[in-house]
């Protein structure tokens, strides 16, 4: 009789819900294709128990909101300022933080930068399970870092790690990676859905009882999602998504979940060989355009977080000569680029659609806003009108499938961002239009993706200007 059927249950890692064998639809929270195999827990076997929650926090009596004593929380800073911005002003004592990243992107750089620095005013722990202490040390030294007060382990079993900790009392403890740890009360591999659900609890735990910010460094599997069960993203307060190529300069530390601060911040950062330098800058560093006008190149805005960042787009409409019309984007949704295609061929009288279009984002930066609509109807028309629009113009607004061009959030403050940048003109969706002029900067509204063309058309015939 074969029982190595039994030796194994399946878990999601959407809900953390068991299966006995596997099926492609979860049965708990009827996710599709989340289900990973670990081993069966043995019989006699311990289950974890988290008394209170992750909080640890024993509490059970039922008390009033208002009768709860809190006070204000003093944040720390870190010293990057485009660190601080992502995290919403700084580290909350307590709270736990989980860095993705792709490999290669700097996860375990900006950490060790961080730690570093932090260590000569906070105690702090630098826990590293993917690499030997000769290995860090020489990476501090290649990144010219101060050594002299960071505290250094190399551990996996993450009931030694909280002993140390407990011990060292420190303010800052960095773990390298999530991944790498075990409990000893779980019987399956590092790695796997219960091990990382498992140290991550006893991580989290241990920081809201001892008021410790702990780091965790999480690993990203092919779909650029943060590997593990999903249960370890409703654990922690933050969750830092570090965006870019091993092979690129620039770095784009975005905010997915902040308990602390705005979603969706974004931090930048620059790749040098003394590890990752902040971008104070970014509308500058994103607008490093040639001298000379090209078709197919606008500058539009986008909000990220709590402020306005300055994009150049690019676009190219080349004739197809293979048959099928090739679509490529790069740092836009590709959808969106479709619907684009297709409310210009409907309502701006232009045809597209039996050409092949490519667009990428300038910097490798990616958006998901939606203001960034009307700045590609522009660099799609001068593309295929084969002329240059000014070079001093910057185009957003979001574009509904009637052909109407929507207000988007704080287009006064995206105008006066151009503006500071030098930016003579700018249309804009007639819902943003400033009530009183701007100056140094003409604002020409558009209610519709025809008017907008019409204006596009205009600016062209009237030179670079």
């Amino acid at each position: 009789m074969d029982m190595s059927k039994s030796q194994t249950i399946f878990f999601c890692q959407e809900c953390g819900g068991e299966s006995s064998k596997w099926q492609g639809q979860c049965g708990h929270c009827l996710a599709w294709n989340t289900l990973v195999e670990a081993p069966k827990p043995k019989k006699g076997s311990r289950t974890p128990q988290h008394v209170g929650g992750y909080a640890g926090n024993a509490q059970t009596s039922v008390v009033k909101l208002s009768d709860i004593k809190f006070e204000d929380t003093k944040r720390l800073e870190t010293g990057l300022s485009e660190l601080d911005r992502v995290l919403g002003g700084g580290l909350v004592p307590g709270s736990a933080i989980v860095v993705g990243g792709s490999p290669g992107a700097g996860k375990s750089t900006l950490l060790l930068q961080l730690s570093c620095q932090l260590s000569s005013r906070y105690p702090a722990l630098y826990v590293t399970g993917e690499e030997s202490a000769q290995q860090v040390a020489e990476r501090a030294v290649r990144l010219q870092l101060d050594r002299d007060t960071l505290n250094l382990l190399c551990e996996t079993r993450v009931e030694r790690i909280l002993d140390v900790a407990r011990e060292e009392k420190p303010q800052i403890l960095i773990i390298d990676s999530i991944q790498t740890l075990y409990s000893d009360e779980v019987t399956s591999a590092p790695g796997s859905v219960s091990q990382v659900r498992e140290c991550a609890a006893k991580l989290v735990t241990f920081a809201k009882t001892t008021n410790t910010v702990v780091f965790l460094v999480g690993h990203v599997n092919k779909e650029g999602h943060l590997a593990g069960p999903k249960v370890l993203e409703h654990m922690i307060d933050t969750s830092l998504m570090l965006e870019g190529d091993g092979d690129g300069r620039y770095r784009c530390l975005r905010s997915h979940k902040n308990r602390f601060g705005a979603v969706n911040e974004l931090g930048v950062f620059v790749m040098t060989d003394k590890g990752l330098r902040e971008v104070t800058n970014p509308s500058a560093l994103f607008l490093s355009r040639p001298e000379q006008p090209s078709p197919g190149t606008i500058v539009s805005t986008i909000w990220e977080g709590t402020r306005p960042l300055l994009v150049e787009i690019q676009a190219l409409v080349d004739e197809n000569s293979y048959g099928q019309p090739r679509r490529v984007s790069v740092g836009v949704d590709l959808n969106r680029l479709t619907l684009i295609l297709a409310i210009l061929h409907r309502h701006g009288n232009l045809t597209i659609g039996g050409h092949d279009v490519f667009v990428n984002l300038v910097g490798g930066l990616r958006s998901q806003d939606t203001s960034l609509d009307l700045g590609l109807i522009a660099s799609l028309c001068a593309s295929f009108w084969q002329k240059s629009l000014p070079q001093n113009l910057v185009v957003f607004g979001e574009v509904g499938l009637t052909g109407e061009i929507r207000p988007v959030l704080n287009g006064q403050t995206r105008v006066l961002e151009a503006s500071k940048h030098g930016f003579k003109t700018a249309i804009v969706p007639k819902g943003n239009a400033p009530k009183k002029p701007i100056d140094g900067i003409r604002v020409l509204a558009a209610e519709t993706v025809r008017e907008a063309v019409d204006l596009l058309q205009e600016l062209r015939l009237e030179g670079h200007g």
